[in-house]
């Protein structure tokens, strides 16, 4: 083993997240004196198999920290950065537990994220040659998340995102300079309709309106879109998020003002993609459900129906939803299951079996730019970062836009 490879420090901080809290930074140091970090997202909508993570009675995350510093720090002294299945195995053995509960999913994802970035640095590579290899990647397909409701605002909608889906482009930039003039467009509709006030932005960019039903955020952003004059160019997608509004003990969703049965919410959805050119959609029930998510599927058959809470970034999971062909569409998150080898091992599963991949981000973010080297170097299909909007969120287009420019890298064709 070259010693230049070798870990000699691994060290957290606790840092600010994009709504205020606090999450765990995670600096990896080489004994070249190589260096770079990695950041921990944080969801406000968890799935109940997500990674753990560990925080304190304060909603700090010192106990992760100290994870880290600690525990983490002695396991990996000497480990080869460029083995990152060996780290990563080397933390989930020291963790012990099903869902990171012991070191906290926190910890470890940060610390997966920091080996990576600091072995591309040590390579003199970029991070997504890192992960993908020398070769030509393409520009994943943004899924902008323009107007929030759900857990994302302070609105009565239930239906947690409505996206839009610029396909029609021969670059991620002209894509983004269309996207954007669809979100500002959103923009001056609600202003005219109910005040600026209105146009205050939620946790992922997205404005949230006073609006109760999901047909009229639909209709205002479709209205966007046609009088942006983009109407045959960009699609729309939701993510309903609906384990948020599943009432478990009767068996309904509480959405719209009324309570609709599993059964009722297949024409529900059915009836919203027959009115509105809607290409996917995600989570449309509750984690649960494997079975409706297939019977979804079936009746929408241009429409990719999409497991986020289903699977949890999770290889068991995925197996019994295509087991099932609950559905053609996987959320990718890294924090999920809490390190960069299991993700990649999840993407992999999904892509052989010809699931479309949308690597995401999560409502609690930071500037670490690192899920859009990964969706290039893995050639995903989408990529989900949110709105044009908010720092958070434009690191990860910006760094797209940076690779797009260097390695003229085409842009992606779904």
């Amino acid at each position: 083993m070259s010693s230049g490879f070798e870990i000699k420090k691994v060290e957290a901080m606790e840092i600010l997240d994009s709504r205020g809290n606090f999450t765990v930074r995670t600096f990896v140091t080489t004994k070249a004196g190589i260096r770079d970090f990695g950041d921990a997202p944080a969801g406000a909508s968890r799935g109940i198999r997500e990674a753990v993570e560990l925080r304190d009675e304060d909603g700090g995350v010192r106990k992760a920290v100290e994870s880290v510093n600690y525990y983490i720090n002695y396991a990996l002294h000497g480990m080869d950065v460029r083995y990152q299945k060996d780290v990563d195995l080397t933390m989930i053995k020291l963790d012990g537990t099903e869902n990171k509960s012991r070191l906290g999913g926190n910890s470890i994802i940060s610390t997966s994220i920091a080996v990576a970035k600091t072995a591309a640095r040590a390579l003199g590579v970029e991070v997504f040659e890192y992960i993908g290899g020398f070769r030509n990647h393409t520009i994943p397909v943004p899924l902008l998340n323009i107007l929030n409701g759900g857990k994302h605002a302070g609105n009565q909608l239930k239906i947690q995102e409505f996206i839009v889906i610029p396909l029609g482009f021969d670059s991620l930039k002209e894509a983004l300079k269309a996207s954007t003039a669809v979100y500002k467009t959103l923009k001056n509709l609600i202003t005219e309709r109910y005040g600026k006030i209105y146009t205050a932005l939620g946790d992922e960019g997205g404005i949230s309106p006073p609006l109760s039903k999901t047909v009229d955020a639909l209709d205002f952003i479709y209205t966007a879109v046609k009088n942006s004059g983009y109407e045959d160019k960009i699609y729309l997608g939701m993510d309903a998020a609906a384990s948020e509004f599943y009432n478990e003990r009767e068996n309904v969703y509480e959405i719209d003002g009324s309570k609709k049965t599993p059964d009722e919410m297949i024409d529900f959805y059915k009836d919203l993609a027959d009115a509105y050119p809607i290409l996917y959609l995600e989570d449309p029930f509750n984690e649960n459900d494997f079975e409706r998510f297939s019977v979804l599927q079936s009746k929408l058959k241009k429409v990719i129906v999409t497991g986020d809470d289903l699977y949890t970034t999770n290889a068991k999971y995925l197996k019994k939803g295509i087991e099932a062909k609950s559905t053609t569409g996987v959320i990718v998150k890294l924090n999920q299951v809490g390190t960069v080898t299991e993700t990649l091992e999840f993407f992999d599963l999904a892509r052989e079996n010809s699931i479309k991949t949308v690597v995401s981000h999560r409502s609690g973010e930071t500037e670490d730019n690192f899920i859009a080297d990964m969706a290039v170097g893995l050639n995903s299909d989408f990529i989900k970062t949110g709105a044009p909007a908010r720092g958070e969120r434009t690191s990860k287009y910006n760094r797209l836009l940076e690779i797009e420019k260097e390695y003229g890298f085409r842009y992606k064709r779904v």
